[in-house]
């Protein structure tokens, strides 16, 4: 099986990274407030550099933001910040669009055009509902394809959550809320540094009842959640050249409701993500060349205690745990001025085992049993690539470009009840580049521009799969399928001036050869994995901007502040070529028109006895279309129910007050959903009357409500202490 971008010559990009090459990145004076054009960023090139040399947009999400944000996982802080489509399933379960590029809807990030990286490696899971956000210092999403640096996934987008550590976090802290719900959750930290040794170690938990929706609904049964996570992280420098960190974390969510499109009161989700890493670094006395050697171990596990009364069970338990190992090692050598040239050696090895348990509603409850929905599989791959880039004209101009090549295989291991079991291994390979430059105009003005690559192999389960979902439907795999691939384009502009900082972009991505499920002809309820010949296309425009008000207006401040931010896109084309004939819309599904997070900050931080912070959000979910999963009543729900809905776009706003009571101690009361919209990012029968959804086929049991809406009004209280 061979994996080479459709239609690209290998001879352009090889010419361009004849030609690119850069030096060191500079450090970044983190004393003065960093503006959108010097702000180090890791992510898009894998290691540190300013923002204003990157061909690709970066989102970052900072460690104030974090801080101050309610969100209760990683799904709820990137979702607040307009970072792109959120699933929203459940508090366990969410799925991620980016730029057309999706995540798998169960998480399964060896499925997924999204990557999900923890410190810049294969976070073994794309479901971030399952991350909670405690013990994150800051977040990195790159919008577009990746797979130069980052390999197999990363497609539409890349998510890097990286972790607080005793260099990026001084001192110790605590913080407690409480609220709506029965929410109770804490979280606490402490780090230092003693010589050559730092440290940090953080404990994160919480639990929630089961929620109310917003105006005209009510409870939401089987909601509820609880939340546990630990991580340490610990480091020692060596000397000047020389360092090793390492860092142990267990996070996860349990007893999660699943009420999923039948709106089940009884199904729940125990999902957890473990890992353990291992940095080497070290650099020349001449800074000729540095180095990283990373190793990692990935402990992923998901059990589904999910069950069909139309499917005839009682009890449906499906276990799968994914286990990574890892290695990956990066030189990067200044070979003269103006040059930098990382090289990469990527090593992984990866085994996915599942298991499931059906039990029948009548006694003696016997029923046959089926194979878990993923097939059990070993996965090998070994990736060279490389990344060059050349500062030319006072550094103003940069050129860079990047190639990659892996190795892989996916062999069929023994499953559990797997009909017409196969046998062997499937072998991949994959070439994927990137090319672009950047210019810096002014001080404050920047222009970049971009062509990147990526792909995505098929798994076991799509090359030989055999499994029965819920309700009962059949879905076989193909061997012959042929690996996901993206390509963009991008052109983007910065500008910094004066507490003012803007980011905008202009890109088209193209995703081709998508692997699907598809209705087989003739036979009922029973589907294939195909290739999608159609394309999906998307062409869009971003923005982010910032504004300090009393700097750009050089205002006489008396102690206040006051900032105002928004962060957007408009996706102006959004195309399904492969689309079914009949379908009365060519819409990407699961994924914005357009979105929006807009906000404002203000306040008093001397001349007052209370130092004190307003702020207030609003949030913009744009239309998307979708051919929803849920039994709706027909005609009252849907004329059909292979129709692709576009929902409507709606505003939520949150607001949150704080106070420094004294020196570290810091209260704050928080709303959520001020004006108690009753929607959900996705689905389509909501909680109200009159009730779209097939009364029939739920799985209430009487508890609860019908439907699916968002939590209506929230109101929440903290209380942080940092010493």
């Amino acid at each position: 099986m061979s994996i080479l971008v459709r239609g690209r010559r290998p001879a352009a990009p090889l010419i361009a990274f004849l030609f690119a090459f850069s030096p060191p990145a500079v450090a970044q004076d983190r004393s003065t407030p960093p503006t959108i054009l010097d702000e180090i960023v890791v992510t898009s090139t894998g290691r540190p550099e300013p923002r204003s040399r990157t061909t690709g947009t970066v989102q970052v999400i900072d460690s104030e933001a974090i801080s101050r944000s309610s969100a209760r996982s990683v799904t709820e802080l990137l979702s607040d910040n307009a970072v792109g489509f959120f699933s929203e399933w459940t508090p366990g379960q969410t799925s991620i669009n980016i730029r057309g590029g999706a995540s798998d809807g169960q998480g399964k990030d060896f499925r997924s055009q999204v990557l999900v990286l923890i410190n810049g490696r294969r976070a073994g899971t794309a479901n971030i509902s399952k991350l909670s956000p405690a013990d994150v210092e800051r977040i990195e999403v790159i919008r577009g394809p990746a797979s130069v640096i980052y390999g197999s996934g990363a497609m539409g987008g890349v998510v890097n959550i990286i972790l607080r550590n005793g260099r990026n976090t001084t001192g110790s802290a605590a913080e407690i809320q409480g609220g709506s719900w029965g929410l109770v959750q804490g979280r606490a930290h402490t780090s230092g540094q003693h010589g050559p040794i730092d440290y940090y170690i953080g404990l994160s938990g919480g639990r929630r009842d089961s929620y109310s929706s917003g105006g005209g609904g009510g409870l939401m049964g089987n909601t509820q959640w609880q939340r546990l996570g630990v991580t340490g992280a610990f480091g020692h420098q060596l000397n000047d050249l020389n360092r090793i960190d390492v860092t142990v974390r267990s996070d996860g969510i349990y007893n999660a409701g699943f009420r999923g499109s039948s709106w089940s009161t009884f199904n729940r989700d125990q999902r957890s993500n473990a890992s353990f890493d291992f940095v080497y670094t070290g650099r020349t006395a001449t800074d000729f060349a540095r180095w990283t050697s990373h190793s990692y171990l990935v402990e992923d596990q998901d059990v589904f205690r999910w069950a069909s009364r139309s499917g005839g069970t009682r009890l449906d338990i499906n276990r799968r745990h994914l286990t990574i190992m890892g290695t990956k090692f990066e030189p990067i050598f200044a070979l003269f001025p103006g040059n930098e040239l990382l090289l990469g050696l990527n090593l992984e090895r990866s085994w996915l085992r599942s298991a499931r348990h059906r039990e029948a509603i009548n006694p003696p409850h016997t029923m046959a049993q089926v194979a878990p929905q993923d097939a059990n599989q070993t996965e090998s791959l070994m990736a060279f690539y490389a990344e060059n880039s050349q500062r030319l004209f006072d550094d103003r101009l940069v050129l860079r470009a990047g190639l990659r090549h892996t190795r892989g295989s996916t062999s069929f291991d023994p499953t559990p009840n797997l009909a017409n079991q196969q046998t062997g291994s499937r072998p991949y390979t994959s070439t994927t580049y990137t090319v672009g430059g950047t210019v810096r105009a002014t001080e404050h003005l920047s222009f970049r521009t971009g062509l990147s690559t990526g792909f995505r192999a098929p798994t076991a389960t799509e090359l030989a799969g055999d499994y029965t979902v819920l309700a009962g439907g059949l879905i076989f795999g193909n061997p012959n399928l042929r690996p996901e691939t993206s390509r963009q384009y991008e052109i983007g502009t910065s500008f910094a001036w004066n507490g003012l900082s803007i980011d905008a972009a202009l890109f088209q991505n193209t995703i081709s050869q998508r692997i699907i499920s598809q209705r087989r002809a003739g036979a009922l309820n029973v589907s294939d994995f195909v290739n999608n010949p159609g394309d999906i296309v998307i062409r869009g425009l971003e923005l982010q901007a910032n504004l300090d008000v009393m700097r750009a207006f050089q205002a006489q401040s008396g102690g206040w502040h006051w900032s105002i931010f928004a962060n957007g896109g408009y996706n102006f084309d959004m195309r399904d070529f492969g689309a079914a004939p009949t379908a009365n819309s060519r819409q990407v599904q699961r994924a914005y028109k357009f979105q929006a997070a807009i906000g404002t900050r203000f306040g008093q931080r001397t001349g007052v006895a209370i130092p004190w912070t307003f702020s207030v959000t609003g949030i913009l979910r744009g239309p998307i279309w979708y051919d929803t999963e849920e039994t709706l009543l027909i005609p009252a729900g849907e004329p059909s129910s292979t129709f692709i809905h576009q929902k409507t776009s709606y505003w939520v706003w949150n607001a949150r007050l704080e106070g420094e009571l004294r020196k570290g101690l810091t209260a704050y009361v928080a709303m959520n959903n001020i004006f108690n919209v009753n929607q959900h990012a996705l689905f389509i029968a909501l909680d109200q009357q009159p009730f779209l959804g097939n009364a029939a086929v739920a799985n209430t049991n009487g508890i609860g409500n019908m439907g699916n809406s968002m939590p209506g009004r929230e109101i929440i209280f903290g209380l942080k202490a940092a010493f």
